[in-house]
Protein backbone atom coordinates (compact mmCIF):
# COMPACT_ATOMS: atom_id res chain seq x y z
CA UNK A 1 0.00 0.00 0.00
CA UNK A 2 1.50 3.19 -1.38
CA UNK A 3 1.01 6.32 1.05
CA UNK A 4 -0.38 9.08 -0.99
CA UNK A 5 1.26 12.16 -2.01
CA UNK A 6 -1.49 15.24 -3.14
CA UNK A 7 0.41 17.80 -5.92
CA UNK A 8 0.61 21.02 -4.01
CA UNK A 9 1.53 19.50 -0.39
CA UNK A 10 4.78 18.48 0.66
CA UNK A 11 5.52 15.95 3.53
CA UNK A 12 8.31 17.13 5.93
CA UNK A 13 11.31 15.42 7.48
CA UNK A 14 10.34 13.38 10.97
CA UNK A 15 12.69 12.02 13.34
CA UNK A 16 13.17 8.09 11.89
CA UNK A 17 12.45 6.72 8.24
CA UNK A 18 11.08 3.53 8.18
CA UNK A 19 11.17 1.00 4.95
CA UNK A 20 8.08 -0.69 4.61
CA UNK A 21 8.41 -1.72 1.12
CA UNK A 22 6.73 -4.92 0.74
CA UNK A 23 4.21 -4.62 3.70
CA UNK A 24 0.67 -3.26 4.26
CA UNK A 25 0.87 -0.15 5.51
CA UNK A 26 -2.50 0.33 6.99
CA UNK A 27 -4.36 2.37 9.88
CA UNK A 28 -3.89 1.72 13.33
CA UNK A 29 -6.32 -0.24 14.69
CA UNK A 30 -9.71 1.05 16.77
CA UNK A 31 -11.14 -1.28 19.15
CA UNK A 32 -14.17 0.21 20.15
CA UNK A 33 -15.48 -2.65 22.84
CA UNK A 34 -12.89 -3.26 25.82
CA UNK A 35 -13.27 -3.52 29.77
CA UNK A 36 -10.64 -2.49 31.58
CA UNK A 37 -10.21 -1.19 35.37
CA UNK A 38 -13.81 -1.19 35.17
CA UNK A 39 -15.53 -1.11 38.71
CA UNK A 40 -17.56 -4.20 39.36
CA UNK A 41 -20.60 -3.91 41.57
CA UNK A 42 -20.80 -7.90 42.11
CA UNK A 43 -18.03 -10.99 41.30
CA UNK A 44 -14.58 -10.48 39.71
CA UNK A 45 -12.56 -7.59 38.99
CA UNK A 46 -11.03 -7.01 35.28
CA UNK A 47 -7.24 -8.08 35.67
CA UNK A 48 -6.26 -5.02 33.29
CA UNK A 49 -5.66 -1.53 33.96
CA UNK A 50 -5.83 0.75 31.66
CA UNK A 51 -1.69 0.72 31.38
CA UNK A 52 -1.65 -2.73 31.23
CA UNK A 53 -4.72 -3.03 28.26
CA UNK A 54 -3.36 -0.19 26.33
CA UNK A 55 0.00 -1.91 25.76
CA UNK A 56 -1.59 -5.29 25.08
CA UNK A 57 -4.04 -3.56 22.12
CA UNK A 58 -0.85 -1.27 20.76
CA UNK A 59 1.40 -5.35 20.29
CA UNK A 60 -2.13 -5.96 18.94
CA UNK A 61 -1.36 -3.44 16.24
CA UNK A 62 -4.53 -1.46 18.22
CA UNK A 63 -3.97 2.62 18.48
CA UNK A 64 -7.49 3.60 19.72
CA UNK A 65 -9.83 1.98 22.40
CA UNK A 66 -13.06 3.15 23.71
CA UNK A 67 -13.32 0.95 27.30
CA UNK A 68 -16.41 1.52 29.44
CA UNK A 69 -17.16 4.07 32.41
CA UNK A 70 -19.83 2.43 34.70
CA UNK A 71 -22.01 4.19 36.47
CA UNK A 72 -23.62 2.35 39.50
CA UNK A 73 -26.74 3.01 40.85
CA UNK A 74 -27.13 6.21 43.45
CA UNK A 75 -24.40 7.16 41.44
CA UNK A 76 -24.30 10.40 38.81
CA UNK A 77 -23.19 10.39 35.35
CA UNK A 78 -20.66 13.13 35.94
CA UNK A 79 -19.22 11.11 38.87
CA UNK A 80 -18.95 8.07 36.76
CA UNK A 81 -17.41 10.12 33.79
CA UNK A 82 -15.10 11.84 36.42
CA UNK A 83 -13.80 8.74 37.99
CA UNK A 84 -12.53 6.94 34.79
CA UNK A 85 -10.96 9.60 33.75
CA UNK A 86 -8.59 9.71 36.34
CA UNK A 87 -8.15 6.15 36.14
CA UNK A 88 -6.90 6.73 32.38
CA UNK A 89 -5.11 10.25 32.77
CA UNK A 90 -1.27 9.49 32.43
CA UNK A 91 -1.54 5.53 32.04
CA UNK A 92 -2.99 4.87 28.79
CA UNK A 93 -0.39 4.35 26.08
CA UNK A 94 -2.79 4.57 23.32
CA UNK A 95 -5.89 7.08 22.49
CA UNK A 96 -8.82 6.34 24.16
CA UNK A 97 -12.94 7.67 24.44
CA UNK A 98 -15.22 6.27 26.72
CA UNK A 99 -18.91 4.68 26.40
CA UNK A 100 -20.94 5.35 29.17
CA UNK A 101 -22.62 2.34 30.79
CA UNK A 102 -25.72 3.72 32.39
CA UNK A 103 -27.75 1.71 35.04
CA UNK A 104 -29.60 4.69 36.87
CA UNK A 105 -31.12 6.84 34.18
CA UNK A 106 -33.12 8.80 36.74
CA UNK A 107 -34.95 12.07 35.47
CA UNK A 108 -32.49 14.15 36.67
CA UNK A 109 -29.15 12.25 35.32
CA UNK A 110 -30.80 12.04 31.41
CA UNK A 111 -32.36 15.79 31.50
CA UNK A 112 -29.19 17.65 33.21
CA UNK A 113 -26.29 15.53 33.36
CA UNK A 114 -26.75 13.61 30.04
CA UNK A 115 -25.71 16.98 28.27
CA UNK A 116 -22.82 17.88 29.87
CA UNK A 117 -21.56 14.30 29.72
CA UNK A 118 -22.05 15.03 25.67
CA UNK A 119 -20.91 17.98 25.25
CA UNK A 120 -17.58 16.15 27.35
CA UNK A 121 -16.96 14.14 24.10
CA UNK A 122 -18.51 11.04 25.39
CA UNK A 123 -21.22 10.27 22.72
CA UNK A 124 -22.13 6.99 23.29
CA UNK A 125 -23.87 4.95 25.62
CA UNK A 126 -24.41 1.38 26.77
CA UNK A 127 -27.58 0.03 27.92
CA UNK A 128 -27.92 -4.00 29.38
CA UNK A 129 -30.97 -6.13 29.47
CA UNK A 130 -29.29 -8.37 31.58
CA UNK A 131 -26.82 -8.46 34.90
CA UNK A 132 -29.33 -7.43 37.48
CA UNK A 133 -26.79 -4.49 38.50
CA UNK A 134 -26.86 -2.59 35.60
CA UNK A 135 -30.03 -3.97 33.33
CA UNK A 136 -32.37 -1.26 32.82
CA UNK A 137 -36.25 -1.91 32.65
CA UNK A 138 -38.27 -1.68 29.12
CA UNK A 139 -39.47 1.70 30.30
CA UNK A 140 -35.94 3.00 31.64
CA UNK A 141 -34.87 1.58 28.21
CA UNK A 142 -37.47 3.87 26.32
CA UNK A 143 -36.90 7.04 28.48
CA UNK A 144 -32.76 6.44 27.99
CA UNK A 145 -33.31 5.85 24.40
CA UNK A 146 -35.27 8.84 24.08
CA UNK A 147 -32.26 11.17 25.96
CA UNK A 148 -30.01 9.91 24.03
CA UNK A 149 -31.45 10.59 20.61
CA UNK A 150 -32.69 14.11 21.55
CA UNK A 151 -28.61 14.41 22.94
CA UNK A 152 -26.98 13.52 19.90
CA UNK A 153 -25.74 10.28 21.69
CA UNK A 154 -25.01 6.16 19.95
CA UNK A 155 -26.41 3.50 22.18
CA UNK A 156 -25.24 0.25 21.70
CA UNK A 157 -27.15 -2.67 23.26
CA UNK A 158 -26.17 -5.93 25.03
CA UNK A 159 -29.18 -7.88 23.30
CA UNK A 160 -30.12 -10.95 26.03
CA UNK A 161 -33.47 -11.80 27.77
CA UNK A 162 -32.99 -11.54 31.86
CA UNK A 163 -35.82 -13.73 32.33
CA UNK A 164 -35.48 -16.13 29.90
CA UNK A 165 -31.88 -16.85 31.03
CA UNK A 166 -32.83 -17.38 34.94
CA UNK A 167 -35.57 -19.66 33.96
CA UNK A 168 -33.26 -21.79 31.70
CA UNK A 169 -30.52 -21.56 34.14
CA UNK A 170 -32.87 -22.22 37.40
CA UNK A 171 -33.75 -25.55 35.52
CA UNK A 172 -30.25 -26.92 34.55
CA UNK A 173 -28.94 -26.31 38.15
CA UNK A 174 -32.21 -27.84 39.40
CA UNK A 175 -30.64 -31.18 37.57
CA UNK A 176 -27.39 -31.00 38.66
CA UNK A 177 -25.88 -29.26 35.30
CA UNK A 178 -23.55 -27.24 37.30
CA UNK A 179 -20.22 -27.11 34.54
CA UNK A 180 -19.16 -24.80 32.24
CA UNK A 181 -20.07 -26.75 29.51
CA UNK A 182 -23.98 -25.66 30.20
CA UNK A 183 -23.15 -21.60 30.26
CA UNK A 184 -24.54 -21.97 26.31
CA UNK A 185 -27.36 -23.63 27.06
CA UNK A 186 -28.61 -21.64 29.97
CA UNK A 187 -28.44 -18.56 27.39
CA UNK A 188 -29.60 -20.05 23.81
CA UNK A 189 -29.60 -17.77 20.74
CA UNK A 190 -33.30 -17.64 21.19
CA UNK A 191 -32.57 -15.23 24.22
CA UNK A 192 -30.64 -13.23 22.23
CA UNK A 193 -32.32 -12.75 19.20
CA UNK A 194 -36.01 -11.89 21.36
CA UNK A 195 -34.05 -8.91 23.09
CA UNK A 196 -32.25 -7.58 19.33
CA UNK A 197 -36.01 -7.74 18.40
CA UNK A 198 -37.20 -5.58 20.92
CA UNK A 199 -34.11 -3.48 21.22
CA UNK A 200 -34.60 -2.54 17.31
CA UNK A 201 -38.44 -2.06 18.16
CA UNK A 202 -37.57 0.79 20.36
CA UNK A 203 -34.65 1.56 18.47
CA UNK A 204 -37.84 2.25 15.93
CA UNK A 205 -39.80 4.02 18.06
CA UNK A 206 -37.25 6.68 19.45
CA UNK A 207 -35.16 7.11 16.72
CA UNK A 208 -32.32 6.67 18.12
CA UNK A 209 -29.25 5.13 16.07
CA UNK A 210 -28.56 1.73 17.67
CA UNK A 211 -25.43 -0.53 17.65
CA UNK A 212 -26.30 -4.08 18.78
CA UNK A 213 -22.93 -5.52 20.35
CA UNK A 214 -21.49 -8.73 19.82
CA UNK A 215 -23.68 -10.55 17.91
CA UNK A 216 -23.28 -14.40 18.14
CA UNK A 217 -25.39 -16.20 16.04
CA UNK A 218 -26.40 -16.45 12.58
CA UNK A 219 -30.25 -16.35 12.85
CA UNK A 220 -29.67 -12.56 14.52
CA UNK A 221 -28.25 -11.03 11.35
CA UNK A 222 -32.21 -11.82 9.93
CA UNK A 223 -33.61 -10.14 12.85
CA UNK A 224 -30.89 -6.77 12.35
CA UNK A 225 -31.21 -6.83 8.57
CA UNK A 226 -35.01 -6.65 8.63
CA UNK A 227 -34.93 -4.04 11.05
CA UNK A 228 -32.72 -2.27 8.65
CA UNK A 229 -35.36 -2.88 5.60
CA UNK A 230 -37.31 -0.85 7.75
CA UNK A 231 -34.91 2.03 7.95
CA UNK A 232 -34.17 1.72 11.53
CA UNK A 233 -30.74 2.67 11.83
CA UNK A 234 -28.39 -0.35 13.33
CA UNK A 235 -25.20 -1.10 13.28
CA UNK A 236 -23.87 -4.83 14.03
CA UNK A 237 -20.56 -5.99 15.89
CA UNK A 238 -19.45 -9.03 16.19
CA UNK A 239 -15.95 -10.27 17.99
CA UNK A 240 -13.40 -13.14 17.77
CA UNK A 241 -14.93 -15.49 19.92
CA UNK A 242 -17.45 -16.05 17.74
CA UNK A 243 -15.41 -17.28 15.04
CA UNK A 244 -12.40 -18.65 16.61
CA UNK A 245 -14.32 -20.88 19.34
CA UNK A 246 -17.70 -22.42 19.57
CA UNK A 247 -19.33 -24.63 22.41
CA UNK A 248 -16.89 -27.44 22.18
CA UNK A 249 -14.61 -24.78 24.09
CA UNK A 250 -16.49 -25.05 27.10
CA UNK A 251 -16.69 -29.04 27.09
CA UNK A 252 -13.26 -29.19 28.98
CA UNK A 253 -11.86 -30.93 31.39
CA UNK A 254 -12.25 -29.54 35.29
CA UNK A 255 -12.62 -25.87 34.82
CA UNK A 256 -11.00 -25.35 31.73
CA UNK A 257 -13.89 -25.12 29.86
CA UNK A 258 -14.39 -21.30 31.83
CA UNK A 259 -11.38 -19.91 29.76
CA UNK A 260 -13.90 -19.90 26.66
CA UNK A 261 -16.95 -18.68 29.40
CA UNK A 262 -18.65 -15.60 28.04
CA UNK A 263 -21.87 -13.73 27.29
CA UNK A 264 -23.64 -14.41 25.24
CA UNK A 265 -21.70 -17.64 24.41
CA UNK A 266 -19.48 -18.98 21.63
CA UNK A 267 -22.49 -21.21 19.80
CA UNK A 268 -22.62 -24.85 18.28
CA UNK A 269 -19.95 -26.09 15.84
CA UNK A 270 -21.27 -24.45 12.55
CA UNK A 271 -22.56 -20.91 13.66
CA UNK A 272 -19.41 -19.18 12.86
CA UNK A 273 -19.74 -20.07 9.28
CA UNK A 274 -22.95 -17.71 9.60
CA UNK A 275 -20.85 -14.80 11.27
CA UNK A 276 -17.79 -15.57 8.12
CA UNK A 277 -20.47 -14.33 6.04
CA UNK A 278 -21.68 -11.77 7.76
CA UNK A 279 -18.71 -10.33 8.11
CA UNK A 280 -17.21 -11.07 4.05
CA UNK A 281 -20.92 -9.68 2.29
CA UNK A 282 -20.61 -6.14 4.74
CA UNK A 283 -23.41 -7.23 7.49
CA UNK A 284 -21.22 -6.62 10.41
CA UNK A 285 -19.76 -2.96 10.72
CA UNK A 286 -17.56 -3.53 13.14
CA UNK A 287 -15.13 -6.23 15.04
CA UNK A 288 -14.44 -5.59 18.10
CA UNK A 289 -12.42 -8.11 21.16
CA UNK A 290 -15.20 -7.45 23.59
CA UNK A 291 -12.13 -7.82 25.84
CA UNK A 292 -13.10 -9.02 29.20
CA UNK A 293 -9.89 -9.58 31.58
CA UNK A 294 -10.16 -11.73 34.54
CA UNK A 295 -7.50 -14.00 35.91
CA UNK A 296 -8.22 -17.96 36.05
CA UNK A 297 -8.13 -17.19 39.78
CA UNK A 298 -10.24 -15.96 42.71
CA UNK A 299 -9.69 -12.70 41.96
CA UNK A 300 -11.42 -13.01 38.24
CA UNK A 301 -13.10 -16.02 37.34
CA UNK A 302 -13.73 -17.62 40.63
CA UNK A 303 -14.44 -14.85 42.71
CA UNK A 304 -17.16 -17.53 44.76
CA UNK A 305 -14.84 -20.23 44.49
CA UNK A 306 -14.33 -23.09 42.31
CA UNK A 307 -17.03 -25.71 43.10
CA UNK A 308 -19.57 -23.30 41.95
CA UNK A 309 -22.18 -23.77 39.33
CA UNK A 310 -21.26 -21.96 35.47
CA UNK A 311 -23.66 -18.92 36.48
CA UNK A 312 -21.37 -18.15 39.90
CA UNK A 313 -18.33 -17.78 37.54
CA UNK A 314 -17.12 -14.34 35.47
CA UNK A 315 -18.44 -14.11 32.21
CA UNK A 316 -15.70 -12.81 29.47
CA UNK A 317 -12.80 -13.39 28.15
CA UNK A 318 -9.28 -11.60 27.31
CA UNK A 319 -8.60 -10.98 23.88
CA UNK A 320 -7.50 -7.21 23.01
CA UNK A 321 -3.93 -8.11 21.45
CA UNK A 322 -5.08 -10.87 19.25
CA UNK A 323 -8.20 -9.11 17.75
CA UNK A 324 -6.67 -7.59 14.87
CA UNK A 325 -4.04 -10.82 14.18
CA UNK A 326 -7.20 -13.41 14.27
CA UNK A 327 -8.70 -11.23 11.83
CA UNK A 328 -6.12 -10.25 8.90
CA UNK A 329 -4.75 -14.30 9.61
CA UNK A 330 -8.30 -16.17 9.29
CA UNK A 331 -9.65 -13.12 7.10
CA UNK A 332 -7.60 -12.02 4.60
CA UNK A 333 -4.90 -14.56 4.69
CA UNK A 334 -7.21 -17.03 4.21
CA UNK A 335 -8.87 -15.21 1.37
CA UNK A 336 -12.37 -14.29 3.02
CA UNK A 337 -12.31 -10.73 2.78
CA UNK A 338 -9.74 -8.08 1.23
CA UNK A 339 -7.65 -5.61 2.87
CA UNK A 340 -9.71 -2.72 2.02
CA UNK A 341 -13.13 -4.84 4.17
CA UNK A 342 -10.21 -5.55 7.00
CA UNK A 343 -9.59 -1.72 7.65
CA UNK A 344 -13.12 -1.04 7.70
CA UNK A 345 -13.97 -4.05 10.25
CA UNK A 346 -11.00 -3.17 12.36
CA UNK A 347 -10.16 0.66 12.12
CA UNK A 348 -12.56 2.81 9.78
CA UNK A 349 -16.09 2.42 10.68
CA UNK A 350 -15.75 2.18 14.59
CA UNK A 351 -14.04 6.01 14.03
CA UNK A 352 -16.76 7.05 11.75
CA UNK A 353 -19.43 5.26 13.80
CA UNK A 354 -18.26 6.83 17.55
CA UNK A 355 -17.45 10.06 16.23
CA UNK A 356 -13.67 9.85 15.99
CA UNK A 357 -13.27 9.73 11.51
CA UNK A 358 -10.93 11.43 10.25
CA UNK A 359 -8.89 11.65 13.00
CA UNK A 360 -8.91 8.10 13.55
CA UNK A 361 -9.47 5.26 11.04
CA UNK A 362 -7.87 6.08 8.11
CA UNK A 363 -4.36 7.30 6.48
CA UNK A 364 -4.88 10.85 5.35
CA UNK A 365 -3.08 14.36 5.39
CA UNK A 366 -5.04 16.20 8.57
CA UNK A 367 -5.55 12.66 10.31
CA UNK A 368 -2.93 11.54 13.07
CA UNK A 369 -0.41 9.47 11.89
CA UNK A 370 -1.97 6.16 13.19
CA UNK A 371 -0.38 3.41 11.24
CA UNK A 372 -0.07 -0.68 11.25
CA UNK A 373 2.72 -2.06 9.12
CA UNK A 374 1.69 -5.45 8.75
CA UNK A 375 4.06 -8.58 8.04
CA UNK A 376 2.08 -10.97 6.21
CA UNK A 377 4.13 -13.29 5.89
CA UNK A 378 5.25 -13.65 9.82
CA UNK A 379 4.20 -16.81 11.53
CA UNK A 380 4.00 -17.74 14.82
CA UNK A 381 1.55 -19.38 17.32
CA UNK A 382 -0.36 -17.44 19.97
CA UNK A 383 1.09 -17.97 23.45
CA UNK A 384 -0.15 -16.29 26.42
CA UNK A 385 3.62 -16.08 27.29
CA UNK A 386 3.99 -13.67 24.77
CA UNK A 387 1.28 -11.47 25.67
CA UNK A 388 1.21 -8.16 27.30
CA UNK A 389 -2.46 -7.86 28.91
CA UNK A 390 -2.63 -8.91 33.18
CA UNK A 391 -4.32 -12.59 32.29
CA UNK A 392 -2.95 -15.69 32.80
CA UNK A 393 -4.23 -17.20 30.08
CA UNK A 394 -5.91 -16.76 26.48
CA UNK A 395 -8.67 -18.97 25.19
CA UNK A 396 -7.28 -18.68 22.01
CA UNK A 397 -3.59 -20.36 23.30
CA UNK A 398 -2.23 -22.93 20.53
CA UNK A 399 -3.97 -21.07 17.51
CA UNK A 400 -1.72 -20.60 14.21
CA UNK A 401 -1.63 -17.01 13.18
CA UNK A 402 -0.33 -15.88 9.70
CA UNK A 403 0.18 -12.16 9.62
CA UNK A 404 1.27 -9.87 12.77
CA UNK A 405 2.11 -6.06 13.10
CA UNK A 406 5.33 -5.62 12.38
CA UNK A 407 5.68 -2.36 13.78
CA UNK A 408 2.60 0.02 15.82
CA UNK A 409 2.53 3.58 15.68
CA UNK A 410 0.64 6.37 17.27
CA UNK A 411 0.54 9.84 15.86
CA UNK A 412 4.00 8.97 13.66
CA UNK A 413 5.68 7.48 17.15
CA UNK A 414 6.80 3.70 17.18
CA UNK A 415 5.11 1.71 20.38
CA UNK A 416 5.36 -1.79 19.31
CA UNK A 417 7.29 -4.01 17.34
CA UNK A 418 6.24 -7.41 16.58
CA UNK A 419 5.83 -8.77 20.11
CA UNK A 420 7.80 -5.86 22.07
CA UNK A 421 5.94 -3.17 23.53
CA UNK A 422 8.29 0.67 22.91
CA UNK A 423 5.69 3.14 23.78
CA UNK A 424 5.04 4.62 27.87
CA UNK A 425 1.76 5.07 29.79
CA UNK A 426 0.91 8.21 29.23
CA UNK A 427 1.57 8.59 25.19
CA UNK A 428 -1.99 8.23 24.56
CA UNK A 429 -4.61 10.98 24.65
CA UNK A 430 -8.51 10.98 25.56
CA UNK A 431 -10.35 11.94 21.92
CA UNK A 432 -13.40 14.06 22.66
CA UNK A 433 -15.92 12.28 20.02
CA UNK A 434 -18.33 14.22 17.74
CA UNK A 435 -22.54 14.27 18.38
CA UNK A 436 -24.09 11.49 16.20
CA UNK A 437 -27.06 13.54 13.89
CA UNK A 438 -30.16 11.69 13.93
CA UNK A 439 -31.06 10.96 9.85
CA UNK A 440 -34.48 10.75 10.32
CA UNK A 441 -35.11 7.55 8.34
CA UNK A 442 -38.97 7.14 7.85
CA UNK A 443 -39.59 3.78 9.37
CA UNK A 444 -43.05 2.47 9.10
CA UNK A 445 -43.47 3.41 12.87
CA UNK A 446 -43.03 7.05 12.06
CA UNK A 447 -45.40 7.17 9.04
CA UNK A 448 -48.14 5.18 11.52
CA UNK A 449 -47.62 8.07 13.91
CA UNK A 450 -47.21 11.37 11.40
CA UNK A 451 -50.72 10.13 10.24
CA UNK A 452 -51.99 10.73 13.41
CA UNK A 453 -50.50 14.27 13.56
CA UNK A 454 -47.50 12.61 16.18
CA UNK A 455 -43.74 13.90 15.86
CA UNK A 456 -40.62 12.73 17.07
CA UNK A 457 -41.38 10.99 20.43
CA UNK A 458 -37.89 11.97 21.17
CA UNK A 459 -38.76 15.43 21.71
Amino acid sequence: MLLPRRSGQSRTSGGQEIDAGGRWVLPGGVDSHVHVDQRQTGGGLTADTFATGSRAAACGGTTTMIPFATQDRGQSLRWAIEEYHDRARDKTAIDYNFHLIVADPTVEALREELPEVIAGGCTSLKFFTVYDDVMLGDRQLLDAMAAARREGAMVMIHCENAAGIAWVTERLLERGLHAPKYHPAARPAIMEQEAIYRMTAFAELTGVPLMVVHVSSGDSIGIIAAARRRGVTVHAETCPQYIALDSTHLDRPGLEGAKALCSPPPRWQGNEAAIWQGIEDGFFDVFSSDHSPYRFDSTGKFPHGTDVPFNRMSSGVPGVETRSPILFSEGVMKGRIDINRFVALNSANAAKIYGLYPRKGTIAIGSDADLCIWDDQYETTIDNDRLHHAVDYTPYQGMRIKGWPAQTLLRGKVIAQYHVFCGAPGDGRFLPAEKRVATGAATPTARELARLGVTDLAE
